[in-house]
């Protein structure tokens, strides 16, 4: 059975700006421009030891968008449309994952660094940390 909310699966992989320039690149993007929500917060991710995986989660409301600045990593996510697994290696790429979107990241590289742009501040009521829960709101 289709999933009635079919028409949350916009995940999807936003190439960004970039200036080249022969003492060094630059990329950078715009809220509401390049990403399709307002920034409220910004975090990254780093030094994660060999083996580990972040994430484990979905969101209510929370729209992301996450750039390997450093490094490279895979982000496994699973939406209305099923499961998929994007590896980021370039500052200038950026994945979108919007609201109902589980997500997990892994296979982080030595020295990887992880940033994310996040559509609104720090809410642990937003949060979905059951797969259980997130599948029954997915597929009610």
């Amino acid at each position: 059975m289709k999933s009635p909310y079919i028409w949350l699966s916009m995940a999807k992989l936003i190439e960004l700006p970039k200036i080249p320039d022969r003492r060094g690149n630059l990329s950078f993007f715009e809220e509401n421009r390049h990403i399709p929500f307002a920034i409220k917060r910004t975090y990254w991710i780093y030094d994660v030891p060999g083996g580990e995986t972040r994430g484990g989660h979905a969101y209510h409301k929370l729209e992301e968008l996450v750039i390997a600045l450093s490094g490279s990593f895979d982000v496994e996510y699973e939406d209305a449309t099923g499961k998929h697994v994007v590896s980021l290696n370039r500052s200038y790429f950026g994945l979108y994952l919007p609201k109902l979107t589980w997500r997990s990241i892994s296979n982080f590289s030595t020295n990887a660094v992880c940033m994310v742009a996040a559509s609104d501040f720090y809410d642990e009521a937003d949060y979905i940390r059951e797969y259980e829960v997130f599948q029954k709101i997915l597929m009610p």
